[in-house]
């Protein structure tokens, strides 16, 4: 496994960490190789030493490309070992344009090595959802060599929590988002959404969970401008510290999760709030449709008004809810769960059967 980087609570790093063991159960030999690590309970060798391990042909490299790095590209080059990129989306540049020329850059050059990967025909290129896997077969790369595995994630572990609610928000509706401030997130949309929703019900509340990257300032203070300019500062919560306890606290509070980002390869949070039986209101963008499928409220728009009228619904309707409950459970034990997701993997890796 070849991945940039391991930390607790980080999507790609749980996918590496998932696979690896689920890999070992089976009998395999699996080292993982990151440029750095924290908080992980896994042996990590430096990238730079990865050909001493791999011995010849019968190897394989998975590595786990979510961002720009020259190393992973140039081993694929001449690597005797079969090749499998897992592919974890890299966000179009132009979401960064007006925040941040560093992010745009970074993403820019990560996009750019797809079209490298795509030329080098590797054995198995792996995307989270239908969606990412388009970024190569739209670069040409045989559809036979690829194939679609949602992410390995830590839903289980924080079903298993004890809730702890002393910081989340009594009002009610409560609006849920889950996902790091970042310009493809869709948080301006939902502030108007939570401005809209209060003229109906004006007890509606706001809860964000998510980290800013202080490279991101800029758009941070355009959330704050966009809560002051709605007159929602008050009913708005931006909680970037949450815990565990308080992230399963949240989601057993919420009226809905409401999902209005522009962009995503496939997004865990949907999939934590169908196992929690909490209500999903999504704007169908990218890979969020194929991920939700009928187990959520489903709009071609993110107009406030709309998904207002949506959690106000959703509020007031005790059968809807129970129906969205029932379908995100159904779904996620369908589709999502650990079994599921070790029996799929194991029947990717049959291709590479001697």
């Amino acid at each position: 496994m070849l991945v940039p980087g391991l930390a607790p609570h980080d999507a790609v790093s749980n996918d590496t960490l998932g696979m690896t063991a689920t890999l070992r159960e089976d009998g395999h030999e699996v080292a993982v190789f990151a440029l750095n690590a924290r908080g992980v309970d896994e042996p990590i060798l430096a990238p730079a030493t990865i050909e001493q391990w791999l011995r010849g042909p019968d190897d394989i490299v998975i590595y786990h490309c979510c961002d720009g790095w020259d190393f992973p590209l140039a081993l694929f080059r001449r690597t005797r070992a079969r090749r499998v990129v897992r592919y974890h989306n890299i966000t179009p540049p132009q979401f960064f344009a007006e925040w941040s020329q560093g992010y745009v850059d970074a993403c820019a050059r990560g996009r750019n090595q797809l079209d490298a990967y795509a030329a080098l025909d590797c054995e198995l290129y792996l995307g989270d959802s239908p969606y990412n896997i388009e970024d190569f077969t739209s670069r040409g790369v045989d559809p036979a060599r690829c194939a679609v595995l949602p992410p390995f994630h830590q839903v289980e572990q924080l079903c298993g929590l004890q809730a702890d609610a002393r910081r989340v928000p009594s009002g009610a509706p409560l609006l849920l988002m889950v996902g790091r401030l970042a310009p493809n997130k869709g948080h301006l949309a939902l502030i108007d959404a939570l401005a809209a929703l209060k003229q109906r019900q004006p007890q509606a509340r706001l809860l964000s969970v998510g980290k800013l990257d202080p490279n991101l300032f800029q758009y941070g203070e355009a959330i704050h401008a966009r809560l002051h300019e709605r007159g929602v500062e008050a009913e708005t919560l931006l909680l970037q510290d949450a815990n565990g306890a308080e992230l399963r606290a949240a989601y057993e509070r919420a009226d809905a999760l409401v999902m209005l980002s522009e962009h995503e390869g496939f997004c865990v949070p949907l999939i934590e709030a169908m196992a929690l039986g909490t209500p999903v209101i999504a704007y169908a963008s990218s890979a969020i449709p194929w991920t939700l499928g009928d187990a959520g409220l489903l709009f071609e728009a993110s107009d406030p008004h709309l998904i207002a009228a949506a959690a106000a619904r959703v509020h007031a309707d005790a059968t809807l809810r129970e129906s969205l409950r029932e379908r995100g459970r159904a779904r996620y034990a369908a589709m999502f769960s650990p079994a599921v997701l070790e029996r799929d993997l194991r029947s990717v890796m049959q291709r590479f059967a001697a």
